[in-house]
């Protein structure tokens, strides 16, 4: 059976799809199909319908759209289960490459707003060169501006954005992450690269 919802530290994590727009280098789903123990790798889309059966009656910090793929390819599942999560009073966080506003071809950021309260962007890099080097976004170089785009905009919005970075970049890198993200007005979260999983 697939695992369309997982639970991890305290949170409860919806998986969507397998599909992404990037193809990056560090990415924890190469070479793996499961996730500290959950098989996130699927063999079908879920509707919303069967998502919402798969989530347990509990309580949880938060409920995050975060999978083997890029969520906003699913994008009217995000905001019917999204909607539903936020009625039954959830908070709820979509974790996203950025680049919704592209794999969708319009902005998406007011349907997002109904359907989530945080936004995580991975920003991953301090330019659109290295960007396209590690991430090796479909989109090529014009991935990392939209993506910052898209992080203002549902800034804009009202939601509580945040970018984040994995360790691994280097300190240099982080520091010009750092700028990049004050010039936004958004917080910046470096995260520790996970080896084993």
């Amino acid at each position: 059976m697939d695992t369309y919802a997982y639970e991890l530290d305290g949170k409860l994590y919806i998986n969507l799809t397998n599909r992404c727009s990037n193809d990056c280098s560090f990415c924890v789903r190469n070479g793996k199909d499961s996730y500290f123990g959950n098989k996130l790798w699927l063999s079908k889309e879920p509707s919303s319908e069967e998502v919402l059966a798969q989530i347990p009656q509990m309580d949880y910090d938060e409920v995050v759209f975060c999978g083997f793929g890029e969520p906003t390819f699913r994008l009217k599942e995000i905001v019917e289960i999204g909607t539903e999560l936020k009625k039954r009073g959830y908070l709820v966080r979509l974790d996203t490459n950025g680049q919704g506003n592209l794999i969708n071809g319009r902005d998406i950021t007011e349907g997002l707003a109904k359907a989530v309260d945080k936004v995580n962007v991975s920003l991953n890099e301090c330019s659109a060169e290295r960007y396209f080097d590690v991430c090796r976004p479909v989109f090529g170089e014009d991935a990392y501006p939209e993506l910052i785009s898209f992080a203002k905009k549902c800034k804009e919005r009202g939601l509580y954005v945040t970018f984040s970075v994995v360790d691994v970049i280097g300190e240099e890198a982080v520091k010009k992450c750092k700028k990049i993200a004050e010039e936004a007005g958004i917080p910046l979260r470096v995260r520790e690269y996970i080896k084993e999983s």
